[in-house]
């Protein structure tokens, strides 16, 4: 498959730039794989299509401050974003303009902060704080907003870009399809019989990694750190359909499933605690073994996460709902409206 099959215009006043007010109001698309049929409701009416015995399984990652802004002792201004900590007190860090910073440079926050390049890689760099990391972080980091969010982050993006749910801090990106979800809807959901399930996957680089090769196939997702406890595990394996949140969930119980025990008559399979790096990549062709349904978000042309909805509800089905979306203006991408494919 070539990565040009997967494109589409999107009018740039379609993307979100700020959230709704009240999130549960966001616009819900529903798109039954069987009929092909496409219906429009509000993201609050989302257990209108949820049964007893459901399962909606959550991403509770927590997003943290990973964008700093610093400057070269030389005086130039650099952006950095924290990828993730080393045992050993090193952070993985991508940052722009990376060809001007050499090995040794210091980064400097304030009169009493500043980061060591302590090597370059070919597509990140490994720093280390001169103090706790996570002051530094606290002091001066902001939210990691994409970049198609043409703003710089703002106070109130520290709860907004952030699940009500969100728990275990390491990611450097929300799991945006949780983003519609209140503490309302979600005690909808279980009052009428679903139960919540919790996995933890931090998005890293690999989520939104473009695709540069010409060859689907060809492409290599980059690991992150996922975790399933027992509790999850059989709430899943009970489960009478698994309703999953956000591509990175599917991800993370696709990934799962490849180390799952015996298969069930209903060709699932039992899936026990597990944790991780998943590198799992989904795109058309796929066979689920895990996954029923999916609360997504509208993703961004040839990217990974269209892919994998391209790949559980078919292209053809996936670009008519788009195309419908952007008929009816829609709002898109992580700030946008919410996607259920049934």
């Amino acid at each position: 498959m070539k990565l040009g099959e997967f494109q589409y215009d999107l009018p740039p006043e379609l993307i979100a730039q700020y959230p709704l007010a009240d999130r549960a109001l966001s616009r819900l698309l529903v798109l039954d794989r069987k009929t092909g049929a496409v219906l429009h409701r509000n993201f609050h009416q989302l257990g209108e299509f949820l049964r007893p015995g459901d399962t909606l399984v959550i991403n509770n990652t927590r997003v943290f401050k990973a964008r700093l802004f610093g400057r070269k002792e030389s005086g130039g201004r650099v952006e950095i974003l924290l990828v993730r900590e080393r045992e050993d007190g090193i952070w993985e860090a991508l940052i722009d303009k990376s060809r001007r910073v050499s090995e040794s440079a210091k980064i400097v926050f304030d009169d009493d902060s500043f980061l060591t390049v302590e090597k370059k890689e070919r597509t990140r760099i490994q720093v280390r704080f001169n103090r706790p990391a996570q002051e530094v972080i606290d002091k001066h980091g902001v939210m990691p907003l994409p970049h198609y969010i043409r703003r710089p982050a703002e106070e109130r993006d520290t709860a907004t870009y952030q699940t009500v749910y969100a728990k275990n801090e390491g990611s450097i990106a929300a799991p945006t399809a949780g983003l519609h979800f209140t503490t309302a809807v979600l005690s909808d959901l279980e009052d009428r019989g679903a139960e919540i399930a919790e996995l933890t996957l931090h998005v890293g680089p690999g989520t939104f990694k473009p695709i540069r090769a010409g060859t689907i196939e060809n492409h290599e997702m980059e690991p992150e750190f996922f975790e399933i406890n027992d509790k999850t595990a059989g709430l899943i394996n009970q489960a009478r359909r698994v309703v999953a949140v956000g591509t990175t969930v599917t991800r993370t119980l696709e990934y799962a499933a490849r180390f799952a025990g015996p298969e069930r008559t209903e060709d699932r399979p039992v899936l026990t605690a597990a944790s991780g790096w998943a590198d799992i990549f989904i795109y058309p062709g796929y066979k689920f073994r895990v996954v029923d349904k999916l609360v997504t978000n509208f993703h961004l042309p040839g990217s990974t996460p269209l892919l994998l909805v391209c790949a559980l509800a078919g292209k053809e089905l996936i670009f008519k709902a788009y195309a419908e979306a952007i008929r009816e203006k829609y709002r898109f991408y992580s700030y946008g409206d919410a996607m259920l494919i049934v």
